[in-house]
C-alpha cells in the first residue's frame, strides 16, 4: 500500500508513527512503542541558565517560514549523529503535510541564518514532535521552549516526543505506558486547538517563558 499523507495522519491518530532505517533506505516502517515519550504541558521545566539565555537571546524565533530548510537541518550529520532516519519519502510526506497545514516548524535565526529548529505534526490538540537540530548553542532548546509556549497558548493538551532522551528528560519528558498514552491521545484528538497560534508574530523570550509556564 502506498503511504500517503492521509494514511500518516490516520496512523498518528491510532498511536503509530513512521520511520526509516536510514536516510539512504527508501522504505518506511511503523512504530508503536510500549512506552511513549511525552512532555506534560503543565509541568514543562527550564533550568535557570537556559531561562536566562531564552530571556536575553538575540535570536529571532518564528514558525512555518522554511520547512525544507528545517527538515534538511534535522537530517544533517552532527556531533554524535553521523546520519539520521529522514529519507526522501519522509521529506516528501511531511512536506505535503506542511503544505496542508498539518505539519509545523519552529525556527531559530541568528540574523538571516537558520541555526536551529524543529518540526512536528499537529492533529487535534496533539502535537507529535518529529525531530530537532541546532548549529548554535542552545538553539534547539530555545525552539522547544517556544513550541511549548505556543502549544499551551493555543489550547493543545498533548506533546508527544515519541521517546525520552536525556536531552528531553531535562524538560520534564516522561515515559507513558501505551494504554495510558492512547487515553491521552483520545482526549487530545477530541480537543480542538486554536490554529491561529501558528500565525502569531515572533515571541520575545520573556513571553515565551511565561506562556510555557517556565
Amino acid at each position: 500500500m502506498e503511504v500517503t499523507p492521509d494514511i500518516v495522519l490516520e496512523a498518528y491518530a491510532a498511536g503509530l508513527f513512521p520511520m526509516a532505517e536510514s536516510a539512504d533506505d527508501p522504505g518506511l516502517f511503523w512504530l508503536e512503542p510500549k512506552k511513549r515519550g511525552v512532555i506534560p504541558l503543565d509541568s514543562f521545566a527550564v533550568h535557570r541558565r537556559l531561562a536566562r539565555t531564552i530571556r536575553n537571546s538575540a535570536f529571532e524565533v518564528v514558525t512555518d517560514r522554511d520547512f525544507p530548510a528545517v527538515i534538511t537541518g534535522c537530517a544533517a550529520a552532527a556531533d554524535g549523529r553521523e546520519s539520521t532516519w529522514i529519507n526522501q519519502r519522509i521529506r516528501t510526506l511531511y512536506g505535503a503535510l506542511f503544505e496542508a497545514g498539518h505539519c509545523h516548524t519552529v525556527e531559530v535565526y541568528e540574523g538571516s541564518v537558520l541555526v536551529g529548529g524543529l518540526y512536528g505534526v499537529s492533529l487535534g490538540g496533539a502535537f507529535f514532535g518529529e525531530s530537532m537540530f541546532h548549529t548554535a548553542t542552545d538553539a534547539s532548546k530555545i525552539a522547544l521552549c517556544h513550541l511549548v509556549a505556543r502549544l499551551r497558548h493555543g489550547g493543545y493538551c498533548l506533546l508527544d516526543t515519541q521517546f525520552v532522551t536525556p536531552h528531553l528528560a531535562q524538560f520534564g519528558a516522561v515515559e507513558v505506558p501505551r494504554a495510558a498514552y492512547l487515553r491521552q491521545l483520545h482526549v487530545a484528538l477530541e480537543t480542538p486547538p486554536d490554529p491561529s497560534v501558528w500565525r502569531l508574530p515572533p515571541l520575545d523570550g520573556a513571553t515565551a517563558l511565561a506562556w510555557a509556564g517556565a
